[in-house]
C-alpha cells in the first residue's frame, strides 16, 4: 500500500471512532460507533492501517516519514523525518554556541532508561467482513490469546507483538454476539529493531495505554484526571488537571517530555445556558441570540470525553427524533438510555449540530454532521466575559499558572505515580521499558545583557525584569516626525477626560523629543454610524493621525474606526477607550505608551541594540485564522527597512479557507525588497526570514513549499542577485519547560537563556531561547529550528541575534517572546482577521500602523 493509500484509509478508521449518534456518512444516518455495539458495523472500505493513535506516515520499507500526506489531528511526532540539518556543512559537526555563561537547569524531560532487547514484529490486521467498530475489532483479535499471546498492542489496524507468528499471514476465525462469521487475517509487515524510528510510535502507544491503566481520560491530545477535579464553585467552573507526553529521540537519548495542563469546564450544561438565556432575552429574540452565544463554542459530552464545536442548532430536531442504526430506526432518546444508562428529562430541547472534520470512505463525500443533546453537553472555555473579569482569572491563575516549583513537584510525582502502580509498572516491564525517576539535568548558558541606544544616548537595563522603561524615561527617541496635522474624535460625556488626556500627552512628549501641536477636537454622538460619519467628513488622506475616545470598549466601534482608516481612507490611526485615561494613578503612563505609539505609527524611531551584520533584512511572517469569514487565513509578511531594525515593511494577503502557508509569499517579499531597494539604494546582501505559526505537521510543507517562494522572490530581482539566506521557523506553543535553582528552589532561568544541546532534535539546527521575564507562573522558552542557511552564521551569532531581535518590539518596553518582526506580522494579521476583514491600502504599507 502506498503512502497515499495509507493515509486515506487511516482517515477511514479514525472516522469510524468517533462518529456520535445522528453522524452520517454522506447525508444518510448510520449507527452511532461509541461503546460496544448490539450488532455488527459494516463500512465500505477494509479498514485502514493506521487510525488515530498513529503518529507517523511510513513509506512501505518504513524508512522515510511522509508528513505531506498526513492528514489525521495527531501530531505528537513534531514532524519526524524532516532532515534540514545535514544539507548545512557548517553546523554538522556542531551547532552549540559558545558566548555568555554556563548554568546549570533542569527540564521536564526524563530519559529512557532501557529499551527493548528483543525485535518488534509489526503486523496488518484485516477483517472479513470489515468491521467498523474498533472496540468490536479488537474483542474479535483478543479471542485468540493462545495464538497472539498476552503481551500486545493493537491500535485498531497494527498490531505489534513481541515475538514472531508462525506463518507470515495467519488467518483466525471470530464469531460476534450475533453469530456472524469473521475472518480476521494477520500478515507481518515489519520486523523492527529496538533503535527503529517506527519503535517511537509503539513507545507513545505503550505510554498512553499506561495513562489508561492510571484510569485517566483522553480528551484531544492530552490526558486529564476527571477523579481529581479543582472546583470554583462562586464561578461555576471546574478544572480537570493533566498532562501532555510526547516520547521523541533527542540530541543524546530517547526521551520522555512531559508537562502540566489543564481542562477548563463550566459546572452548567449547554441546557442549562439555553434555559437562563430564554429568561433573560425573552422568547422572541432567544433563537437568534442564542446562535449568536452558543455558534463556535466547544462542548465536552462526558459519557465519552469528546470534544465537538457546535456549528448550528437544529431547531427542528429534539431528542424524539430518530436516526438509523443497524437498519432499524433508534430515537435519540431511546439511544442515549441504552447506550449510557443516560435519562433525557427535556424532551423539547432543541438539539446541537456539529460538523466532524474527518475524512469519508474512499470516493465517498465527508461525512454529514453529528447532532448532540445540550443537556449532556458541558460547556468548555472562558466566555469573554470571564475573561475580562478579574476575579475569574486571578482565581483560576491560582490552579493553572504553576510556578516552577509547584510544576516540577507535579512532574516527580506523575513519574512516582507510574512506577508505584503495580498494572502500569507490570506493563512497563513486559515490554521492557523503564523510564528515569528524576527530571533531566542540564547545562545552558546566559547571553550576555544587551546595551539599548535611544537618540544621542545609550544605557543598560535589569536583565532579570528584562524592562527598561524606567530607563528610557525622559531620553529624546531615535527619531519622530513632527505631529502637525491630527484629529482627536470624543463624545460629549468624554470631554473633560479627553482633554485632561491630551494635556497629560504633551507633557511626557517633550522629554522623549516628539514635538506634537494641538489637534482639531471634534465631537461625535455616542453611536457607530455617527462616529463613522464624523470621520467621513472630517478626515483627509493627508492628515498624520487619528485619535479616538471610545465610551467603552465594544468591538463593532473600534472595527468600522479601523475599516475606514486602513482601508478607505489610508491614516494611521489610535483608539483609547475612556476608562483608561480617567484613572489618576496610572494616567502618565498611560500617555507615555500611547505617545510612543502614535510616533511609531508616524514613521518614528525608537530605540535599537547593536547589529554588527550590514546590508542585513530582517523577515517575519505569520497566519491568522479569520473566523468571521469562514476561517478564511490572514498572512502578514513584515520586513526591516534599515540597519538599526527601526523602520518596517508590511504586506497583508488574505487567503483561502483554513490555509495556514501562505500562497502569496512571493508576491509580498518582492515588494519588501522593492522597499529595501527604494529605501537604501542597494538590496540586501544577506535575509533571515523568522517564519512563525508554524504548526506540528507542518514543517515539511514550510521546507518544500515556502522556501522555493522565497527563491522565486529573490531571483525575480535579476539572476544575478544571490544573497545569503537563513530561514527559521519560530515556535511558541511547546511543551519544554525549563527551571533553575535559586537559594536551593526551583526558579525561572532568567531572560537571555540558550539551550542548544540534550533536548534538541539530532536532525534539525535547533535551539530554545528564554528571552522574556514572567511575574508568575513558569516561562516557556521559544523553539528557533533553521530549516534553510546558505549565510554561514556561526550558531553564537545566529543565536545572539535572534535574541537582539527580541528588545526591537516598539510596543513593549521590554524583551518579548518572539523576535520582534514576528510580533509586528502576529499584530498585523490579528488587526485585519479581527477587525478590518480586507487587505490595508498600500499607502500605509511603510508604517507601524497596526501597533
Amino acid at each position: 500500500m502506498t503512502g497515499r493509500a495509507r493515509s486515506r484509509a487511516r482517515g477511514r478508521a479514525r472516522g469510524q471512532e468517533i462518529s456520535a449518534p445522528g453522524a452520517s456518512q454522506a447525508r444518510d444516518p448510520t449507527p452511532p460507533a461509541e461503546g460496544e455495539p448490539s450488532g455488527r458495523g459494516r463500512q465500505k472500505g477494509a479498514p485502514g492501517p493506521y487510525p488515530a493513535e498513529t503518529l507517523m506516515q511510513m513509506s512501505a520499507g518504513f524508512k522515510q516519514v511522509k508528513l505531506g500526506e498526513r492528514g489525521g489531528h495527531r501530531r505528537d511526532f513534531n514532524d519526524a523525518g524532516i532532515n534540514t540539518r545535514h544539507t548545512m556543512e557548517h553546523v554538522k559537526e556542531s551547532k552549540m554556541g559558545t558566548s555568555g555563561r554556563v548554568i546549570p537547569l533542569t527540564a521536564n524531560f526524563f530519559r529512557i532508561l532501557s529499551r527493548p532487547q528483543w525485535v518488534l514484529y509489526q503486523y496488518h490486521v484485516d477483517f472479513k467482513p470489515p468491521m467498523e467498530s474498533r472496540r468490536l475489532r479488537s474483542a474479535l483479535l483478543f479471542h485468540h490469546e493462545e495464538t497472539l499471546g498476552s503481551t500486545r498492542v493493537y491500535d485498531g489496524a497494527t498490531l505489534f507483538l513481541p515475538h514472531r507468528l508462525h506463518s507470515k499471514e495467519t488467518l483466525l476465525y471470530s464469531e460476534t454476539r450475533h453469530g456472524e462469521k469473521v475472518q480476521i487475517t494477520v500478515t507481518l509487515t515489519n520486523e523492527l529493531p529496538p533503535t527503529s524510528p517506527v519503535c517511537l510510535q509503539f513507545y507513545n502507544i505503550i505510554f498512553r495505554r499506561i495513562l489508561r491503566i492510571l484510569n485517566m481520560q483522553q480528551i484531544g491530545r492530552n490526558y486529564y484526571n476527571p477523579r481529581d477535579p479543582l472546583e470554583i464553585k462562586n464561578h461555576n467552573l471546574t478544572i480537570w488537571p493533566g498532562y501532555t507526553t510526547t516520547i521523541l529521540r533527542y540530541e543524546s537519548a530517547i526521551m520522555l517530555c512531559t508537562d502540566v495542563s489543564h481542562k477548563v469546564l463550566r459546572s452548567e450544561t449547554v441546557l442549562d445556558f439555553m434555559v437562563n438565556l430564554r429568561q433573560q432575552c425573552g422568547p422572541q429574540r432567544f433563537a437568534e441570540i442564542c446562535e449568536k452565544e452558543l455558534v463556535g463554542l466547544i462542548v465536552l459530552t462526558k459519557y465519552n470525553n469528546k470534544t465537538y464545536r457546535i456549528d448550528e442548532i437544529a431547531w427542528d430536531h429534539t431528542p424524539k427524533n430518530t436516526f438509523k442504526r443497524n437498519d432499524t430506526d433508534v430515537s435519540f432518546k431511546s439511544y442515549y438510555k441504552s447506550q449510557y444508562n443516560l435519562d433525557i428529562t427535556d424532551d423539547s430541547q432543541a438539539l446541537l449540530l456539529s460538523r466532524l472534520k474527518r475524512l469519508g470512505p474512499a470516493g465517498a463525500p465527508p461525512p454529514g454532521p453529528a447532532l448532540l443533546i445540550p443537556e449532556f453537553c458541558y460547556l468548555t472555555g472562558l466566555t469573554d466575559k470571564m475573561r475580562g473579569d478579574f476575579t475569574v482569572m486571578t482565581e483560576l491563575s491560582k490552579h493553572t499558572r504553576l510556578g516552577p516549583s509547584d510544576r516540577e513537584a507535579r512532574l516527580t510525582r506523575f513519574t512516582s505515580n507510574i512506577q508505584s502502580d503495580s498494572e502500569a509498572q507490570k506493563e512497563l516491564d513486559t515490554w521492557g521499558l523503564h523510564f528515569d525517576k528524576s527530571l533531566l539535568t542540564l547545562n545552558g548558558r546566559i547571553l550576555p545583557g544587551e546595551r539599548i541606544f535611544q537618540g544621542s544616548r545609550s544605557y543598560e537595563f535589569n536583565m532579570y525584569s528584562a524592562d527598561w522603561s524606567k530607563e528610557m524615561r525622559g531620553v529624546p527617541l531615535i527619531g519622530s516626525p513632527p505631529l502637525n496635522n491630527w484629529f482627536v474624535f470624543y463624545t460629549a460625556r468624554n470631554k473633560k477626560e479627553t482633554s485632561a488626556f491630551l494635556d497629560n500627552l504633551h507633557r511626557v512628549s517633550s522629554p522623549l523629543g516628539i514635538r506634537m501641536q494641538r489637534p482639531v477636537m471634534i465631537e461625535y454622538e455616542d453611536y457607530q454610524e455617527s462616529l463613522l460619519r464624523a470621520l467621513q467628513h472630517n478626515v483627509t488622506p493627508d492628515a498624520q493621525m487619528v485619535m479616538v475616545v471610545l465610551p467603552n470598549n465594544r468591538k463593532d466601534k473600534y472595527d468600522s474606526v479601523k475599516k475606514y482608516l486602513c482601508v478607505e481612507c489610508p491614516v494611521p490611526s489610535q483608539c483609547v477607550v475612556a476608562r483608561t485615561i480617567s484613572k489618576p494613578k496610572t494616567i502618565m503612563t498611560v500617555a507615555t505608551k500611547i505617545a510612543l505609539q502614535m510616533a511609531c505609527k508616524i514613521g518614528g524611531e525608537l530605540w535599537s541594540v547593536e547589529i554588527p551584520l550590514k546590508h542585513l533584512m530582517i523577515v517575519g511572517i505569520d497566519c491568522y485564522h479569520d473566523i468571521s469569514a469562514g476561517k478564511r487565513s490572514i498572512g502578514a509578511l513584515v520586513a526591516s527597512l534599515n540597519g538599526s531594525m527601526s523602520r518596517w515593511y508590511s504586506k497583508c494577503v488574505l487567503q483561502h479557507k483554513g490555509q495556514e502557508i501562505m500562497d502569496a509569499l512571493k508576491v509580498a517579499l518582492s515588494g519588501a525588497l522593492k522597499d529595501y531597494l527604494k529605501f537604501n539604494n542597494c538590496l540586501p546582501s544577506r535575509i533571515i526570514v523568522y517564519r512563525d505559526g508554524v504548526g506540528d505537521g507542518q514543517l515539511h510543507s514550510v521546507v518544500n513549499y515556502e522556501i522555493s517562494q522565497i527563491l522565486e522572490s529573490i531571483k525575480s530581482m535579476g539572476h544575478d542577485y544571490v544573497p545569503k539566506l537563513s530561514v527559521v521557523v519560530v515556535k511558541k506553543r511547546v511543551s519544554t519547560r525549563l527551571f533553575t535553582k535559586l537559594n536551593g528552589e526551583p526558579a525561572n532561568p532568567p531572560p537571555g537563556t540558550i539551550v542548544d544541546t540534550e533536548i534538541t532534535r539530532p536532525e534539525w539546527y535547533d535551539f530554545f531561547i528564554v528571552s522574556q521575564a514572567v511575574r508568575c507562573g513558569s516561562v516557556s522558552p521559544t523553539h528557533y529550528n533553521v530549516i534553510y542557511d546558505t549565510s554561514g552564521l556561526k550558531p553564537d551569532h545566529m543565536q545572539r541575534l535572534t535574541y537582539k531581535l527580541c528588545h526591537m518590539y516598539y510596543n513593549w518596553q521590554g524583551t518579548i517572546q518572539v523576535p520582534a518582526p514576528c510580533q509586528y506580522a502576529h499584530k498585523l494579521a490579528f488587526l485585519v482577521g479581527q477587525s478590518i476583514h480586507r487587505e490595508p491600502n498600500v499607502k500605509l504599507e511603510d508604517l507601524l500602523f497596526y501597533l
